[in-house]
């Protein structure tokens, strides 16, 4: 991921997908891909052009794109957060307990259950892939810049 600051500290862009090449990548009938072309190109813009390039988001289209955390959101990051102190404190039962409260509360949230695989590495590729099977949203969100960077 990549997020733009500018020299005065102030955000320009919010963290989104950060490739240096374009990939697709086949796991069973669904594909991962990286816009790295796209994504260079705007971050060059934007290194010449600072707060003058397109790619530089206005704080509107900031705001539109940043939301705050919905209450179920917030619930998740503080199980997710128990769940990890349980675990190293050697208390699995209630780890178990808070890693799948906070995957119920927010199952878009991939990193609550890399986390919890990461326990039992040699399921978590088959837990993985069933997961991606299920998920309808892209693995990585697609780049949002404006039209006319777009490959054709």
């Amino acid at each position: 991921m990549g997020i733009w600051v500018d020299e005065h500290g102030r955000v320009v862009r919010p963290a989104e997908p950060a490739w240096t090449n374009d990939s697709t990548l086949k796991f069973g009938q669904k594909s991962i891909t990286t816009e790295g072309t796209l994504y260079l190109t705007a971050l060059r813009d934007w290194v010449a052009n600072g707060e003058n390039s397109k790619f530089a988001l206005s704080d509107e289209e900031f705001a539109r794109r940043v939301k705050p955390r919905s209450q179920a959101e917030m619930e998740a990051d503080a199980s997710f957060k128990l769940a990890v102190y349980f675990h190293q404190k050697g208390d699995i039962e209630r780890a178990e307990k808070y890693f799948a409260h906070a995957q119920e509360l927010n199952p878009e949230d991939w990193n609550y259950h890399r986390q919890d695989w990461s326990f039992t590495p040699q399921d978590a590729g088959r837990k993985w892939l069933d997961k991606f099977n299920k998920f309808d949203e892209p693995y990585y969100p697609k780049l949002e810049m404006p039209a006319e960077t777009k490959k054709p």
